[in-house]
Formats: structure tokens, sequence, C-alpha cells
């Protein structure tokens, strides 16, 4: 079987434009901001994963790996990122002592509950197919600290994280002294990032909020495109309990006069954004009306889309990401990008169907549904509320011929770990119980407690290593025989992904 999509010739497709128009006419009966366009039918199975990700090992010379624990052992002292004042006062005078490196470029920004660093890599990748330097913010890491970073589609060096730690280390230390409390580890960062973009310099800021969006740090940027991925209840201590609060909060990104490429939303979440997109006078582009997915065939390691965009019809457009969520994820990224480049506004042309092509067939996404062994297969996602784990269970079971699945749960205690098992709870035969390293970290006992209630006893194993849940989970897998087809999901938290990833041999 070829690793390249299908070639599908016009004489045997639907018509787009036909399709697209009966989806909105099926969809009057609801509110027409908040229309959903259905994805198409599947046509083939594959266990094909995406692109190498570039995920960066330890610095190879000592030196400069001795330095860069220190520079992550001096940023390990501050605030971490689950500890906040509500407040862009200290961002703002550091970007003022800085000389206000964030106003040196245009920028993207990203809001939302799940799929936002996706879209990030997507939006970054079709900027730079269409030879724009970009740079790239993102959160949490998977593996390194120097993710967050990215450069031209790649996240900065070692040495050069190290230099831009060390050049704004002096401001840092000023505007701590000058305020009640010190910048934050993720403040840090965010000023780290922007000084970084604007020294490279690059030609458009990709950025990612770090949570909500009226008081993230990365909210010291005015972004020409602001872009709100699906709102789902997460976060619900610091942000709200209800889909309208927490939209509230992250509609703080929407600025004056700016683009706003809204994902399809839950109706009371639409109605705060649509309401804050009118009072800067916004210009809004929603999913399902402006713009969406035509059609969705699965193919080899990903799958084949039509889309549609600000500025018309991108067929055959093959992205080597798995599941429907990251084929909403593909249109709401090049609408973003339509949007920056004035596609439905100031131009009426679409963007170049090639380039669009191919800026898509390269998106990685480390850790989203990334297949890392064979025999058994196992992958890896980050899901870590219940609407990231629905997708990963919906995508999983589309995109993998898999007879017996074996989960490995590794969760933070301050998710809604009940509703992730529950989301789960179908498609695992088998599931293992651990946790990772971090202090955030759901003890494995308190975990296999919940689990036993979602599961039943007999399906649950404790593992709290690791390590040794990852060696218990491919035996099960493994016990139906070679070409049985058990296969492995270790998911429950970026934390537990990027360790297990380290320990099945990559990065």
């Amino acid at each position: 079987m070829s690793e390249l999509p299908p070639d599908h010739s016009a004489d045997d497709q639907p018509d787009p434009l036909t399709a697209f128009d009966e989806i909105i006419a099926e969809e009057t009966t609801r509110d027409p901001d908040l229309a959903v366009i259905e994805a198409g039918s599947r046509t083939l199975r594959t266990q094909g994963g995406p692109p190498e990700a570039d995920i960066p090992a330890r610095p190879a010379d000592p030196e400069v790996d001795k330095a860069l624990r220190e520079v992550e052992a001096e940023l390990a002292t501050r605030w971490g990122e689950t500890k906040l004042e509500p407040s862009v006062a200290r961002i703002a005078a550091l970007m003022d002592v800085l000389g206000e490196p964030q106003r040196s470029y245009p920028s993207i920004h990203i809001t939302g509950t799940n799929g936002k660093t996706s879209t990030a890599r997507m939006i970054e990748a079709l900027l730079g197919a269409f030879e724009l330097r970009t740079g790239r913010y993102t959160s949490p890491h998977v593996q390194s600290i120097t993710e967050r970073i990215s450069l031209d589609g790649a996240p900065i060096s070692p040495e050069r994280f190290i230099e831009t730690y060390r050049d704004i280390k002096p401001y840092v230390e000023m505007v701590d002294a000058s305020q009640d409390y010190r910048l934050s580890f993720f403040e840090v960062l965010t000023a780290m990032a922007y000084a970084a973009f604007a020294d490279a310099p690059v030609d458009v800021a990709v950025v990612e909020v770090g949570m909500g969006g009226s008081w993230d740090a990365t909210n010291v940027i005015d972004g020409d495109v602001a872009v709100v991925t699906p709102i789902d209840l997460d976060h619900t201590d610091r942000l709200g309990t209800t889909h309208a609060e927490i939209a509230t909060e992250k509609a703080g990104i929407v600025k004056q006069d700016a683009t706003v490429i809204l994902a399809q939303q839950p109706v009371e979440a639409a109605q705060v954004l649509l309401k804050k997109a009118v009072e800067v006078d916004a210009t809004v582009a929603r999913e399902g009306l402006e713009f969406g997915v035509v059609d969705r065939q699965v193919a080899v390691g990903g799958q084949l889309l039509t889309l549609r965009g600000l500025g018309g019809e991108y067929r055959e457009v093959y992205l080597p990401l798995h599941g429907a969520h990251q084929a909403h994820n593909a249109a709401v990224a090049l609408a973003a990008v339509e949007a920056f480049f004035g596609v439905g506004a100031q131009r009426p042309d679409p963007l170049d169907l090639d380039t669009v092509r191919k800026a898509f067939a390269a998106v990685a996404s480390p850790g989203r549904l990334e297949v890392v062994r064979r025999s058994p297969t196992v992958v890896l996602d980050a899901a870590h509320n219940p609407a990231g784990a629905r997708a990963a269970a919906e995508a999983i079971g589309e995109a993998f011929q898999f007879s017996r699945l074996i989960g490995v749960v590794g969760a933070s205690g301050d998710k809604n770990v009940r509703g992730l098992l529950e989301a789960f709870e179908p498609v695992f035969a088998e599931i293992v119980v651990t946790q990772n390293s971090s202090h955030r970290a759901m003890d494995a006992d308190e975990l296999a407690g919940i689990a036993v209630e979602v599961f039943g006893e007999e399906r649950v194993q404790v593992e709290p290593r690791l390590p040794d849940a990852l060696e218990a989970a491919i035996t099960l897998a493994e016990e139906e025989g070679e070409f049985a087809g058990g296969g492995v999901l270790v998911t429950g938290s970026v934390i537990t992904v990027g360790e297990a990833r380290l320990l099945l041999g990559r990065g």
C-alpha cells in the first residue's frame, strides 16, 4: 500500500460546494452561528503515523547541557504555571523595560480549551510555506523546555535559549524588585519568546495562550488575528464553571479591529465571543458558515481533506494527523492564515493550492495520536480533559485497526479525571493506571480507585512507576499474539506522554 494519499479524480467525487451547502441547509434548526459541518466518509483504515516530530534531545555538548540545566533550575525557583495572580502588570512592566519587543512584528494569537498547539503548528507551517519567517510560542512542552520557542518551524537551539535568558535576566530582576510578586516561570518564558522573535527578527509570531486570555501573560500583544479553538470546561477553578464564564476570559485576546476566527463553540460561549467582537469592531469568521471542513476521508497515515476557506475551496489536502478534531483544527488554521493575508477582505483570491497542500503535508504534532512503537503499536496522546479524551477515543477507533486496546493513564490531580476515564472506557479493553514524575500527578492508587468505579476491578491494573506501566500494557497487548492487532494508548497528561516518549526511545 502506498504511503501517499490516494488519488481521487473529480469524476468520482461529490461537488464540495454542493456538499457544503447541503450541510448548512441541514443545520437550519440550530443557531446559524453554531452550524456544524459533519465529516465525510472513511475510505480506508491505517496504522500510519505523522512525520517525525521536532522534539529536541538534551544538548550533546556537556557545557551547553550544564548551562541549560542552570537556566532551567533558575526558572524552577519561580511560581509554576499552576500558581497564578491574574494580572498582566508584571509582564507589561518587563515588556516596557525591554523596549516593547512584542510590538515589532504582527501576530496571530490563539486561545481555546483544546487543539491550540496543533492549530499553532499548522498556522506556522502555512506561514512558512509562504516564505514568511515565523516565531511560535506554545506550552506546555512535551520533553524539552526549548520546544516552547520556535523559529522557522524548529525549536530554538539550547545555546540561543540560554543566551536569550541571560540577555533579559537583569531586566527580569529589575521588575522583580519593583513588584509585589516576582515574575512567574511562564511570564519569564513569554518575555524570552517575545525577545527572541524580535531579535531574529520574525515576520509574524504565532502565540498560544498559557491559560485563559484576559490576564494571560501572552496578552501584552495585540494580535492581528485572534483564534478561538473549541471551548470546554477545563481549569474551572480559575476560569469559571460555565462555558460562558470561560469564554469571557478567553475573549480577552480579541482586540480592536482584529479578525476573529471562531471554531465550533457551545452556544453560550459563541454568544460571549460574538458580543466581544461587536464591542471592539472585530471581523468574525465562523466555522460552519464562513469556513469549514467540506469532506474528510481517512487516508494512509492521516486524512485527505477538502476545506472551505474564506477565499474558496481547497481540495485534496493531505494532513498526516488522525481524527476529525485535527481536520477542524486544519480548517481553523487555514482561515487564520487567509485572514492574516487579507483573503476574503482585501483580496478575493484563495491562497495558492499547491503551497497549502505542501504545508499541511509537512505538519507534525508530537504527542497527539503519535505512533512511537510497532509490534505492538504504541500511540501517545496528550488528552488531559474529557473533551480531549472524547476526541482521541473517536480518532483512534477510526484510524487504527486495534482488536484490543490497552490504556496507560497518568493524570494530574487538578483535572476532571473521572470524566477523562469515562470517555476512554468504551475503547479500552483494560487500563494500566500510573503516575508521572510531576508534583501535580495524581497518586496511582487514588487514580486506580476512580478507574475501578469506571471500568470495574477486573479491567484495572496499577503500576505506580511509568516504565513498569508501559511494560505491563505492552505485555497485555501482546497476549493475543503477534498478528492479533493489540495496541497501547498512553494518555492523561502532557507530562506522562513526554516521559513515555523518552522511555520508548524518542528524543
